[in-house]
């Protein structure tokens, strides 16, 4: 996991390109999605993580997006209701 506050601006667009990050989260609130998703966008950048995995945000203890990621959402609903 990798906290926005400590990406300068210049290497933010490289770890991209490189994979190095694919999946963006809300480090308070413990949720993850796309780095495209209009409630990421909106998010401090204090509170932004960024991800290599999916994996990498489950083992972190983060819950998929329910606006860009509604399965992957409902099924973490059903499993832990």
């Amino acid at each position: 996991m990798m906290r926005h506050l400590e990406i300068q601006d210049a290497a933010f667009k490289a770890y991209i390109k490189a994979g190095d990050i694919q999946w963006g989260g809300h480090r308070k609130l413990k949720i993850y999605g796309r780095l495209d998703c209009w409630s990421g966008k909106k998010m401090k950048r204090e509170n932004r993580v960024f991800f290599k995995s999916k994996e990498e945000a489950q083992s972190s203890g983060f819950r998929p997006c329910g606006h860009c990621m509604k399965k992957a959402y409902r099924q973490w609903i059903s499993l832990n209701r």
